[in-house]
């Protein structure tokens, strides 16, 4: 019996490829009895996947199309949804577990990229790189004293969710001789000691810090987490780095702080919703870095995330449990497929 693997159509460029590069694809092909291949052309156009094209795989490696409940009514065979990414919004998961299947995320594969990705935008934002670039395409060179830099040394650092990916920004700013504050209520507190860390409450966190990092999830609790409350909170010179989700921040709060000099500037690679209008005032600011939530999207990114996705597939294919699931409750070992495996 084949293990039938549906990859969406989000991944493919436009002359057939891959876009996003090797993702370890190759390793499904080294297994007899798994194959893969693109949803059903079409399928790219959609928001949603459709139930008709849900119902040959046993298998779904997942980009950004949502999976609902819809998507599911005829997903008799479908045993995994692999989430290529740790954000799982696009994922009914309450629908996927009553229907049996699990639901897989790859926080090994973004730790390192999405943390560096989040010292990359904070570095630009300090060093005013836009516009310093602008300076030179438009011939006004003189004015650079008019952009002076501000320096980490020294200064703090507050990170909110010091989880795995807030931990591994602290790591990676660790050598900036920072004094690093977390916010988190569920954070290990010996970690964070080890870590030369302090954990505190979210308010005290932004009344001090002088960069503000958000990498927490996107739940019920987090959601419009920094209000326009929370943001009066923030130091007119601080800065504000989401590579979080969107909702995670009052956007139009946000805009309105950014708009007013209220807070030095911000860094933004996602956004409520995505993408923004282009008739959104947070666009025409000058003191706001924009990304298309696509600011970690290196080839490290898309080699670790599709290794640990694929993982989770072949785990499953052949019986085993796979690592980060989301959904344990919807584990129940399948029947193994003859010869699937590493």
């Amino acid at each position: 019996m084949t293990f039938r693997v549906g990859v969406t159509r989000d991944f493919r460029a436009a002359d057939g490829s891959i876009g996003w590069g090797d993702i370890g694809l190759s390793a499904l092909e080294q297994v007899p009895c798994v194959e893969w291949e693109f949803l059903p052309a079409g399928t790219e156009e959609l928001d949603e996947l459709p139930a008709e094209a849900v119902a040959a795989y046993d298998g779904l490696l997942v980009l950004t199309p949502r999976v609902s409940a819809a998507s599911l009514a005829r997903a008799d065979r479908l045993r995994i949804v692999a989430r290529f990414g740790v954000g799982f919004d696009n994922v009914d998961v309450a629908a996927c577990t009553d229907a049996g299947v699990v639901v897989t995320i790859t926080p090994d594969g973004v730790r390192r990229p999405v943390a560096v990705s989040a010292l990359t935008l904070l570095l630009a934002l300090t060093h005013r790189v836009r516009a310093k670039d602008q300076l030179v395409r438009t011939g006004r060179w003189q004015d650079k004293l008019d952009h002076l830099g501000v320096g980490v040394t020294g200064r703090t650092l507050g990170v909110v969710g010091w989880g795995n990916i807030g931990q591994e920004v602290s790591r990676v700013c660790a050598p900036l001789a920072m004094r690093q504050l977390a916010a988190d209520p569920y954070a290990d507190t010996s970690a964070a000691a080890r870590a030369d860390v302090e954990l505190v409450h979210l308010d005290d966190l932004l009344a001090h810090s002088d960069f503000v990092i958000l990498t927490c999830a996107l739940t019920e609790q987090t959601r419009g987490l920094i209000d326009a409350e929370r943001l009066a909170r923030m130091k007119p010179s601080a800065f504000l780095v989401n590579v979080a989700r969107g909702p995670v921040v009052d956007q139009q709060a946000l805009t309105r702080v950014l708009a007013e000099r209220r807070i030095a500037g911000a860094a933004l690679d996602v956004f409520d919703p995505e993408p923004p209008s282009p008739e959104d005032p947070l666009l025409a600011l000058e003191n706001v870095l924009l990304a298309p939530h696509a600011i970690a999207w290196t080839d490290e990114l898309a080699l670790g995330n599709g290794r640990s996705a694929v993982q989770a597939i072949l785990d499953v294919a052949a019986g085993r449990r796979p690592r980060h699931v989301i959904n344990p409750q919807a584990w129940a070992a399948p029947v193994p497929t003859e010869g699937a495996g590493r």
